[in-house]
């Protein structure tokens, strides 16, 4: 009796938590999606749509831009990943305002020893990172990052200047994670075909990091640019011009697909719908403009797999044709025409 007595959104829940909870979905795993469990539970999208809703709240589940909604890994801290607030620090205390440093070096400083707290400049940097990899740059504050570590953002303050040196500092920190492939590709398009996707995984790691980077005003980050020399490193008799338009177009490529995935973590947040659940809410609209009759192209994906396009598809897709150009131009130097034409 009690059973039959929970709302059927309730029993979907705790029958999901009881796959996780026996290993049939693992973390990591994609949970059922909202289509998915009207199909097997026969139940309408909205009670589909609370039942994902409701296991994000209760921290199963996370939604991941480009995959979908997928098992969170077990957190041994949820029951107190609150700090309790600190004092305010006197007037006398608080840091001057924060001034725009975009498109200037992170000055060079020597080195702090730890506070009390144990705080030093790359664990200010760590937390940082972790914050905007699940809030996006929009939720990242010197305040949010502070309250990582149970103090407040004055602690900060002694190891960065502010919230633009902080994101220029995570950003060299996270191109300090790509790690080249050794061999390294001998061919130029394979050698730029690796460059490009370890820019594309960079990306979906920490989706903000897309949105940061700029091709008209670039910052001064060492390690994206090597990574960058070494994509290129095998197009050879191109004259400068002509190699760097290559390479910028190659990095608009990536920068500009991956940017749907912060894009698609702030939507999330101010709508409160992954990706399954937005796209399954509008299936009834679109499915009126499908079947009008007068857009052929579109009617005929009626059927396909939920995921046959997604931004993994498009990359991939985009970044073959894109070198499909960049061999017409190598071959056309190789015939003897030396520069590509700009306006």
């Amino acid at each position: 009796m009690e059973q039959s007595a929970q709302p059927p959104y309730r029993r979907i829940v705790e029958e999901i938590r009881r796959r996780i909870d026996t290993g049939q979905l693992a973390p990591g795993d994609r949970v059922p999606s909202t289509r998915r469990i009207t199909r097997e539970w026969g139940v309408a999208m909205a009670t589909a749509t609370k039942v994902l809703t409701t296991l994000r709240q209760e921290g199963v589940v996370r939604a991941v831009p480009g995959v979908g909604t997928v098992v969170g890994e077990p957190r041994a801290d949820q029951s107190d990943d609150r700090p309790s607030p600190r004092p305010r620090p006197s007037s006398g205390d608080r840091p001057r305002p924060e001034q725009p440093a975009r498109g200037a070096p992170a000055p060079e400083r020597a080195p702090r020893e730890p506070d009390g707290g144990g705080l030093n400049r790359d664990r200010v940097v760590s937390a940082a990172i972790k914050v905007a990899d699940a809030e996006g740059l929009r939720g990242l504050s010197m305040r949010r990052v502070a309250a990582e570590f149970g103090m407040s953002s004055m602690a900060l303050y002694r190891h960065v200047a502010n919230k633009d040196e902080l994101v220029l500092l995570m950003a060299d920190a996270a191109f300090a994670d790509v790690t080249l492939p050794d061999p390294a590709p001998d061919g130029w398009r394979e050698r730029m075909e690796a460059g490009a996707r370890l820019q594309w995984e960079l990306y979906q790691r920490h989706p903000w990091l897309a949105q940061y980077l700029s091709l008209t005003r670039p910052q001064p980050m060492p390690r994206a640019m090597a990574l960058v020399e070494w994509t290129m490193a095998r197009v050879e008799g191109m004259d400068p011009v002509t190699l760097i338009h290559m390479a910028l177009t190659l990095l608009g490529f990536v920068l500009s697909t991956a940017a749907g995935l912060e894009d698609d973590l702030e939507a999330e947040q101010e709508t409160g719908m992954d990706q399954d659940q937005w796209m399954a809410a509008m299936d009834p609209v679109f499915e009126r403009i499908l079947t009008s009759g007068s857009y052929p192209m579109y009617e005929g994906m009626a059927g396909t797999a939920d995921d046959t396009v997604n931004l993994g598809t498009l990359f991939d897709f985009g970044l073959e044709r894109l070198l499909d150009g960049m061999e017409v131009l190598v071959e056309r130097r190789a015939g003897g025409e030396a520069t590509v034409r700009t306006p």
